[in-house]
């Protein structure tokens, strides 16, 4: 008997947060949220373009929550601009629900949903996922959480942007996030993660932990 992989049964699996798109007030050089762009327009674009270079048609993205935010009147026309945003972004979209993603976003994204391969192009979760990669744990959330002493679980969150939790168990996946310093190669802003690096962002926090103490 043989085992049939259609192409569609073939992905990868990537990692980012805290993308803000349209957000005017994250624009510019802070400590908080580092983002040298001029315009919304520009910065969603620069996402889109590194995002798209990185993930295929069929891969799957887990987005750790703070989508977007825009807010234009009628609402519904926000949440259309979102959606053609959105719907620029290679893969499947695994989205954990953030504290700036609102509940009318996710119900419009539903009504929109359409297939991907054998699956939709949207997933919604209010509060975590947790999936296995390489003989570990991963428990993704919006928030970093507090794990407590367990091993081969590691926390990756976002919402947090430059800054990174004094826990080597807890990664920050997000655009903004400083710990891509454990990387020999720091991918361009907005590209999600790969497999790999977060396998190599564990490492060195782990390491850079052991150091300090």
């Amino acid at each position: 008997m043989y085992n049939l992989c259609t192409k569609e049964d073939l992905f990868m699996q990537f990692f980012t947060a805290d993308t803000h798109f349209f957000h005017e007030r994250l624009l510019g050089i802070s400590e908080f949220a580092p983002r040298p762009f001029l315009t919304v327009e520009d910065m969603n674009q620069t996402i889109i373009d590194n995002w798209n270079r990185r993930v295929g048609e069929n891969d799957v993205v887990y987005h750790l929550g703070d989508i977007a935010i825009l807010h234009t009147r009628p609402e519904k026309d926000a949440l259309e601009q979102i959606f053609n945003v959105l719907n620029q972004l290679n893969g499947r979209l695994v989205l954990i629900k953030g504290n700036h993603d609102s509940r009318a976003l996710f119900k419009y994204l539903d009504k929109h949903n359409y297939p991907v391969g054998n699956h939709q192009k949207f997933e919604f979760h209010d509060v975590g996922v947790l999936i296995k990669m390489n003989h570990c744990q991963y428990y993704m959330t919006h928030y970093p959480m507090m794990m407590g002493i367990v091993k081969q679980i590691i926390n990756l969150h976002g919402h947090i942007h430059h800054y990174a939790v004094p826990i080597k168990e807890d990664i920050n996946v997000g655009v903004d996030t400083p710990e891509t310093d454990y990387l020999k190669k720091k991918p361009p802003f907005g590209t999600p993660l790969s497999q790999a690096e977060i396998e190599e962002m564990v490492a060195g926090k782990a390491i850079d932990f052991a150091k300090r103490h």
